[in-house]
């Protein structure tokens, strides 16, 4: 080639790789080689890869090449989140089976993927809504139920009256229907749910025996939310029902003067069913909790002409409905006590409800601490003494206990939508809910003409499908019509990535067991709080029917920033969509996946810009073109000489250590890369010299052109394989990680960029650690600067010790 050729080295290469199945690993379990396993999380499969795709996978890509060239067998699969809303949308859109547009998309991906190079081993890929992985997905169900995991009960789902169907909340947009434009109302609807709440000590408690971001952590402490407090019972004589509350204050009970319940509590109907409390929980849902809960908005709500009782006191307060209640908090109920919290302060003034100080503790509303007043028994006991004298007298008279709380809810698995995992319960009316047996699974997706009919689920329509006999009695039955909430797939995926050739069982529990847990985890923070809960749930659940042999799912877990252009996020109403294909057709593969890195700290969110996509090009064609005259300029020879070793062979060990450092301790990509950078010009710089100075020098420019094309090769692996094989006729994927020589890492003496106004001027020697006074006088001394200092006033020296000085001149 006379110039650098980004298709054709690509193409050469990834046919290498297809050819020999570089990237394919063994399972072998007893082998005694250190493994690693660095997962990305699975995408979903709708149209192509965007960017994030691109950073996500060119991140876990060079972490695989690294790893696996220190040594390790390293495991790096790749398959598809494949079913969900997303893509039955796409499918409706297109006028195609959810089938036809998903493989379509999938076909895309892969062949993207393949283009760009990724170290995938393909022999495990698959998607989520293939038979033969959802055929497990229903069996780990069935294990969960039998565990006693799995609960049906009724829960507030959004339901559109014209459509006469149930939304996800995805679909209801500004409080409408996204399809028809209805107002959207609440009903309470049978639902499945996991019962993750079993779990939610363990969930918090394991916490600290996972390397994540702390910014992460907190994020899932605060999502289980836990809190010390007290269960309370309200009854509700006139239903003859008990409402129980959690309150971290039970110092205030005395002062509870009306009752309040969320919108989407279970009884609110049963409470009062009339057009004014329908319309008032039809509005409210529309919102979401961070509208609801905001502090200057307004208090709104409806009497639902009921009262209950309080427990410490007998006397009968009023319940309402309010918005500010939310469902997630406790019980979905609360005792309001306007004289110490503000929002039921600002309700009962909207009301005109009684306000009572049980504390003194100044002007109302008051959340400061003091002595209880009003309070019976317990007046003039400080109030935080009184906690739990009142919590164990409420217990003694059964109104009360002490009780830990968690904001996680249980995970309402069930969704009304075609494209998912059919759920494999029958209702049979003899036997009630019957599970499939494990020998009928899968239990696969029927074909229907209507994905969203009215009034109905989709499953329903497929009436052949649904009639089924009872496996237990032989009666006829009907199948579950609900589908599974794609959470479900991407919950246990990375398990099946171990052992996904095994068509006898979900995996082999040695296989799984020396891969997992996943040793590097990478993805976007969207994903911070549901996926990596489930996905512990899942684990720490499986782990306890003695089929895993692990708690944590995920030992590392790393963050990506969010790749942005002119400033804001990529979105097609912005006009602001850069694809990675059209970079990809233009620069090459290695470009794209170069510059994403190099473009700021991966963890950050960084701007695309297509100056910068054009310098990286620039200076992986000034890499192709070194390497290309090298080999053409000099024979391939030994490892030039420490004892005589010349500046440019100390660069290379300093870039050695560089790009090891930044890749071993943080993943500094971007600095990792510009390390690479400064040895291509510093190889430039010396070219000439070198290659006239006979065999010596011309073993240290290959040497250093080989390790250019080393340390390049995780973040560009197409040009670093080409360029290493230039020098050495060796593939670089087979070759140890470089090591840096210490003794070529002390020096006597640095090497000193000296600029003038910040263009440089001169490079000059000084001693190692010299001071700021003599590093600055070295710097004068220099003609070349004197001559460009002469006639104008220093007004400041800035100087990098043993890096660079800068004189900043004013004339």
């Amino acid at each position: 080639m006379e110039r650098y050729d980004p298709k054709a080295i690509e193409r050469k290469w990834q046919k290498v790789w297809a050819d020999e199945r570089t990237w394919e690993v063994a399972n072998e379990t007893d082998d005694g080689v250190d493994r690693s396993y660095v997962l990305e999380m699975l995408p979903y499969p709708s149209g192509e890869p965007h960017m994030g795709h691109l950073k996500c996978y060119s991140i876990g890509d060079a972490i695989a090449h690294f790893r696996r060239r220190r040594g390790m067998r390293v495991l790096h699969p790749m398959g598809y989140d494949a079913f969900g809303l997303p893509a039955e949308n796409h499918a409706i859109k297109a006028g195609q089976h959810p089938r036809e547009s998903t493989a379509t998309s999938i076909a895309e991906f892969k062949r993207q993927f393949l283009e760009w190079g990724i170290s995938i081993d393909w022999t495990r890929e698959f998607g989520t809504h293939e038979p033969r992985y959802y055929r497990w997905t229903q069996w780990i169900f069935l294990r969960l139920m039998e565990r006693g995991l799995v609960d049906r009960h009724e829960a507030a789902v959004n339901w559109c009256p014209k459509d006469a169907t149930v939304l996800a909340n995805e679909q209801v947009i500004d409080g409408r229907c996204e399809r028809c434009g209805t107002p959207v109302e609440a009903r309470q609807l049978e639902q499945w749910f996991f019962k993750i709440t079993d779990y939610a000590e363990r969930l918090l408690e394991d916490l600290a025996t996972v390397e994540w971001p702390d910014h992460v952590v907190t994020m899932q402490r605060n999502w289980i939310g836990r809190s010390e407090g007290a269960e309370v019972v309200f009854r509700c004589e006139s239903l003859g029902t008990d409402y129980p509350v959690f309150t971290t204050r039970p110092d205030t009970l005395f002062g509870a003067t009306f009752f309040v319940m969320a919108p989407e509590h279970p009884d609110v109907f049963a409470l009062n069913d009339s057009p004014e409390v329908r319309e008032y929980v039809n509005r409210a849902v529309r919102e979401s909790a961070e509208e609801r809960g905001e502090e200057a908005r307004e208090k709104t709500g409806v009497p639902l002409g009921r009262s209950v009782t309080n427990p410490v006191n007998g006397e009968e307060i009023p319940m309402f409905v309010a918005d500010y209640v939310l469902m997630e908090y406790g019980t979905g109920a609360i005792m309001a006590v306007p004289g110490h919290d503000e929002r039921d302060f600002e309700f009962a003034k909207r009301f005109d409800l009684p306000i009572r100080r049980v504390i003194d503790c100044g002007e109302l509303p008051c959340t400061d601490d003091g002595p209880m007043v009003n309070s019976g028994r317990f007046d003039g006991m400080h109030n935080r003494e009184a906690f739990d004298q009142i919590v164990a007298w409420l217990e003694s008279e059964g109104r009360g206990r002490p009780a830990l709380h968690y904001k996680l809810r249980d995970w309402l698995v069930s969704r009304q939508r075609y494209w998912g995992c059919p759920i494999p319960v029958i209702h049979c009316g003899d036997c009630g809910l019957v599970p499939v047996p494990d020998e009928d699974l899968p239990v696969e997706l029927p074909d229907v003409e209507d994905y969203a009919p009215r009034g109905r689920s989709p499953l329903a329509t497929a009436e052949d499908w649904v009639r089924v006999e009872c496996p237990r009695c032989g009666s006829e039955a009907r199948r579950e019509t609900d589908t599974m909430d794609t959470f479900v797939d991407s919950s246990w995926y990375f398990l099946r990535y171990c052992d996904a050739l095994n068509d006898d069982a979900a995996w082999d529990r040695a296989v799984v067991d020396s891969w997992m847990p996943v040793d590097q985890y990478i993805g976007g923070v969207e994903h911070a709080i549901l996926h990596l809960m489930y996905a512990r749930f899942f684990v720490k659940a499986l782990a306890d029917m003695d089929l895993l042999g692990f708690q944590e799912p995920f030992a590392r877990l790393f963050t990506q920033g969010m790749i942005t252009r002119d400033g804001a996020k990529m979105s097609k109403s912005r006009g602001n969509v850069v694809s990675p294909r059209d970079y990809v057709d233009r620069y090459g593969a290695d470009t794209a996946r170069c510059y994403i890195l190099y473009v700021g700290p991966p963890d950050q969110d960084a701007d695309w810009s297509d100056a910068g996509v054009g310098g990286i090009f620039r200076f992986l064609s000034r890499l192709w073109r070194l390497a290309a005259e090298v080999a053409e300029s000099t024979e391939a020879g030994g490892d030039p000489s420490s004892d005589s070793a010349g500046p440019l062979l100390r660069k290379a060990h300093w870039a050695i250590r560089k790009v090891t450092s930044d890749l071993t301790d943080r993943f500094a990509f971007n600095t990792a890369i510009a390390a690479v950078i400064e040895l291509v010009n510093d190889a430039y710089r010396y070219k000439d010299e070198l290659l006239a100075a006979g065999a010596a020098g011309a073993a240290e420019l290959r040497f250093a052109a080989a390790t250019a094309g080393s340390l390049i090769f995780p973040f560009a692996p197409h040009l670093g394989t080409e360029v290493y094989e230039l020098m050495t006729g060796r593939r670089v994927w087979e070759e140890p990680w470089p090591e840096a020589d210490p003794a070529l890492l002390s020096t006597e003496t640095v090497e000193l960029v000296v600029q003038v106004n910040g263009k440089l001027r001169d490079r000059v020697q000084a001693p190692a650690g010299a001071d700021r006074e003599e590093q600055e006088r070295l710097a004068r001394e220099s003609p070349r600067v004197a001559a460009q200092l002469d006639g104008g006033e220093v007004v400041k020296t800035v100087v990098v010790p043993d890096r660079l000085v800068n004189f900043v001149v004013r004339r």
